[in-house]
């Protein structure tokens, strides 16, 4: 095999696939990507055997082939050579080594055979469809912050994305929870998603699924079985197993009685709750919201570290109320507000709250409260 590629475009593929790569591996072949050169195109695949990406990239192919090397390793290089060198990577097939060469500088590094790296099975997809990368991107930012880390909860440790019956008709859906905040995000249901089956998408798919979603006028060919999901662009396809489990039925937990309503400015609103905590315990980070009309006061009291109070304006007009709520928790979700102002609807100082951006039902988060 011998390629040559611009230094750019061969730092984008490689910097995908050495991210999915896991860096202790007791398997040595799965530290690796597997480069294949054929025709105009050089293609660089990466696994941990739930994942799998494949990126592929215009290259001056002299002499096709496929190998594999270490993609952490082949990342560095790639990342330290300077800005708009052309890289040739060479093998001959038999030492065990790719060249890497680019201007004066010269690498040797070991490869291990191509037999030996594992392509994930194709399977048969039971829908297929294409949404807009700002679609998806929404869907998902906005959801993953809730996602579980609890190992024992493991079907929780992902974002559900299923049909689902929204306010404006039917909608592709995502949905996360840890049990302490729940996001619930829609977007209009695409063309050919109407048979989907739900399926959780782990946090590291989520996480590499992000970088496919940068550019505003990308369509995204999305693939749906039972057990896996694919993301594709013309150039990166991201394929991962989906976890294996039931998702709980989370419309149980989304409050649809609240009637005590508070608007505020939201990035007001979360630099306050950021202020305040500053003096809360690192174990509760517990704020105290005291609600009265057209006024809010946040309020922190640690013993150990001191005492915070800050006075908001805000449209309300219901009974006196006091709630306490983590103060991370909220900040996250007043993070997630795009517009100007966040809805928050509250019905009692012991039940689950509801956020929402003004008056868009598309996108709903809940929040535990917690004794303060």
């Amino acid at each position: 095999m011998k390629i040559s590629i611009e230094r750019a475009a061969l730092l984008k593929a490689v910097s995908q696939a050495q991210s999915v790569v896991e860096r202790r591996n007791t398997i040595p072949i799965l530290a690796n990507v597997l480069i294949e050169a054929e025709g105009d195109t050089a293609s660089f695949r990466a696994t941990d055997l739930d994942i799998e990406v494949v990126d592929k990239t215009a290259a001056v192919v002299e002499r096709p082939g496929a190998t594999t090397v270490s993609a952490v390793t082949l990342h560095e290089i790639v990342r330290k050579l300077p800005d708009g060198a052309l890289v040739q990577l060479s093998d001959d097939g038999t030492s065990g080594r790719l060249e890497v060469n680019a201007g004066r500088s010269s690498f040797q590094l070991a490869t291990l055979p191509r037999e030996d790296f594992p392509v994930m099975t194709s399977s048969e997809y039971s829908a297929n469809f294409s949404a807009k990368a700002p679609d998806l991107r929404r869907l998902f930012d906005k959801s993953k912050f809730a996602i579980s880390t609890e190992e024992t909860r493991y079907y929780l440790n992902g974002v559900y994305m299923h049909v689902a019956q929204g306010e404006d008709g039917p909608a592709l859906r995502c949905v996360a929870t840890d049990g302490h905040r729940l996001a619930r995000v829609d977007m209009p249901l695409p063309q050919g998603a109407e048979n989907m089956p739900g399926v959780i998408v782990p946090r590291k798919t989520v996480g590499e699924l992000r970088k496919l979603l940068d550019d505003d006028e990308m369509s995204i060919a999305v693939s749906v079985s039972e057990t896996k999901v694919r993301f594709a662009t013309p150039d990166i396809t991201l394929t991962s197993k989906v976890i294996d489990g039931t998702f709980p039925d989370y419309t149980r937990v989304i409050p649809m009685g609240n009637t005590r309503r508070m608007e505020v400015d939201a990035s007001e609103f979360a630099k306050a709750v950021d202020r305040v905590a500053t003096v809360s315990s690192e174990r509760s980070r517990a704020v105290k919201l005291s609600l009265d009309e057209d006024r809010l006061i946040l309020s922190v009291n640690a013993p150990d570290s001191g005492a915070a109070e800050e006075e908001l304006a805000v449209a309300y007009g219901d009974e006196k109320l006091e709630i306490g709520f983590n103060a991370k928790y909220l900040l996250e979700i007043a993070s997630q507000v795009d517009r100007e102002n966040a809805v928050f609807l509250f019905n009692s100082s012991g039940d689950p709250t509801l956020m929402r951006e003004g008056n868009d039902t598309s996108a709903v988060y809940v929040v535990m409260p917690m004794r303060v």
